[in-house]
């Protein structure tokens, strides 16, 4: 008996950790799916590194938390702490503060059916902590379509940032075959903040898929802001585990104690 409980309790652990991690970072865009219902995918960069002009940071860490509350939709939260690395900067920080709703329009490619698959998400913008005050929104359109050898996300967003000037973005990504283990990965990023500033960057980088609900990316990211350039060095992991396909561990191994002693 204490065998069959030792199995029954793993089989349960397994169960309830399991999960699908499609790793979107390191993008600044997304693709039109979203996380399966019941499910937490958490994206993590731990310490990651940008410079700008004579700036210098570091990201330690960058974490987005997507949840599946429903099928076909999604709630993140996403947040940066930012550590300067100049002393004309504040030490540390919380920047790029943003609660989203993302919902699928119309199942395709990435849902194993056919044609292109739609989405969209809303974005509040919310204040940061030493950086960024006030509040903004922003509202995106995904379109995605998955081959054999490819994948492209196309993202379009306008959003009215935090000190209310208008912004547009135009972003693509470009990844290898989603099949491979580890897939080469490109994005074309365009934003405007009418304005304040433009942005023309590209990303090149490389996805682990090491197993279903676990991934590992690295990427670096040139950028002209302005009359100025910026780079920066991604690399984290994302993994995701279900929190409502049926008992925790610890109800698991309540519910086989109980079983045991019967």
């Amino acid at each position: 008996m204490t065998a069959t409980v030792a199995a029954l309790t793993a089989a349960v652990i397994v169960i309830w950790w399991c999960g699908i991690a499609q790793a979107y970072r390191p993008f600044d865009g997304t693709d039109a799916a979203v996380v399966d219902t019941g499910d937490v995918e958490i994206e993590l960069g731990p310490t990651e590194y940008m410079r700008e002009g004579s700036e210098r940071v570091l990201f330690a860490p960058d974490l987005r938390v997507n949840y599946g509350f429903i099928p076909d939709w999604e709630a993140t939260i996403e947040g940066d702490l930012t550590h300067a690395l100049s002393p004309d900067s504040p030490a540390t920080s919380l920047v790029g503060n943003i609660a989203s709703l993302k919902t699928v329009l119309r199942e395709g490619s990435l849902q194993q059916k056919l044609g292109p698959s739609i989405a969209t998400e809303l974005d509040v913008l919310l204040p940061g902590v030493r950086d960024e005050p006030g509040a903004g929104v922003g509202l995106i359109g995904i379109v995605s379509q998955q081959w054999s050898r490819a994948m492209i996300h196309l993202n379009l967003e306008a959003a009215l940032t935090r000190d209310r000037h208008a912004d547009y973005i135009v972003d693509t990504i470009v990844e290898g075959p989603h099949d491979w283990p580890v897939r080469p990965v490109s994005e074309f990023f365009y934003e405007r903040d009418v304005g304040q500033f433009e942005t023309r960057s590209g990303l090149i980088g490389a996805i682990w898929q090491v197993k279903d609900n676990i991934a590992v990316d690295f990427a670096v990211r040139g950028s002209r802001v302005n009359d100025h350039t910026a780079g920066e060095i991604r690399a984290g992991v994302t993994f995701a585990f279900g929190v409502t396909k049926g008992p925790t561990p610890l109800e698991g191994l309540a519910a086989m104690t109980q079983l045991g002693r019967q």
